[in-house]
């Protein structure tokens, strides 16, 4: 029996793409899914039936689905998803956050108001739904969460700042709950992926034939990674990399911290500059920095 068999799984933005095939590969191990998608086009605009669409394919295949047509980034939409994952199957055990749009454009051409929608749908739409679903899961000891972030936000890209920034915020946001999360058997981890979407076509110079995708950057080939952090041995606070049948962690690294005393002047710093910005012999995560700052809260 699989172990996702009757587990209930919220996918956000799950009308195509990489929301579509996590969506479909969890059906087809019995789970039962709330499919939610606006059905915008890729910068946001508009509605439509993408989540019908990807219900009826679920259900044709003897799956169980529902679907639910909200913006994640109003709070009552985000709050709906939930409500309706109570109504339908009374309880919420996977919430993959997966919805996001693009408004690509260098800083110097970008509206703010294209920073303030991506940043609504990436980073609070995704704060919206995960708060909803936490007390469920919080309450049952039982719970997994993945935010969908990015290479865009961990390691930046031209044209992308409002969407590189709300992606590395979705990191900072998984950090935390997955610390807040660990005595409740509630994990929190982050998938960054690479497929052939629509909204890689919405970005300056790409034009991949999405009717024909190029089979290694089929979304389906990001799906395991979705699968492996949303298992009943799920790790937390882990960040994969997926795509093209390649996965990989990547991590946050520090080097040896300098000491100097309290009358450090900048000419000391520059002193040692090489020293400070070599990463040679860094080490992942939990340095002496991250422990005291640890023991001061």
């Amino acid at each position: 029996m699989s172990e996702f068999k009757d587990k209930v799984v919220i996918i956000t933005g799950a009308g195509g793409g990489l929301g579509k095939s996590h969506a479909l590969e969890f059906a087809s191990r019995g789970a039962k899914i709330v499919v939610n998608d606006l059905g915008g086009s890729g910068d946001g605009i508009g509605s439509g039936d993408a989540a019908d669409r990807v219900v009826d394919e679920i259900r044709a295949a003897g799956g169980e689905a529902i679907a639910n047509k909200a913006s994640v980034s109003s709070k009552e939409g985000a709050q709906s998803i939930v409500d309706d994952a109570i109504s339908a199957y009374g309880t919420v055990d996977i919430l993959v956050n997966n919805a996001g749009i693009l408004r690509d454009k260098s800083f110097k051409k970008m509206t703010l108001q294209d920073w303030d929608i991506v940043m609504d749908v990436h980073l609070n739409g995704s704060a919206y739904v995960t708060a909803a679903a936490w007390p469920i899961m919080y309450d049952k000891n039982y719970g997994r969460i993945v935010m969908t972030s990015s290479t865009s936000g961990i390691y930046g890209n031209f044209g992308q700042a409002n969407y590189g920034a709300a992606k590395m915020g979705m990191l900072g946001l998984a950090n935390v709950l997955a610390i807040e999360g660990r005595s409740k058997n509630v994990t929190c981890n982050v998938l960054a992926p690479a497929a052939s979407t629509r909204l890689i076509n919405t970005i300056p110079g790409r034009d991949e034939d999405l009717d024909n995708p190029d089979p290694m950057r089929h979304p389906k080939l990001v799906t395991p990674a979705v699968l492996l952090m949303c298992a009943e041995d799920a790790p937390t606070n882990k960040v994969i990399q997926a795509g093209n049948g390649r996965f990989s962690t990547c991590a946050i690294f520090n080097n040896a911290e300098l000491e100097f005393g309290a009358d450090v002047t900048y000419e000391d710093l520059v002193a040692k500059k090489d020293q400070l910005l070599d990463m040679s012999e860094a080490k992942e995560g939990w340095t002496a920095i991250r422990k005291r700052m640890e023991n001061k809260g």
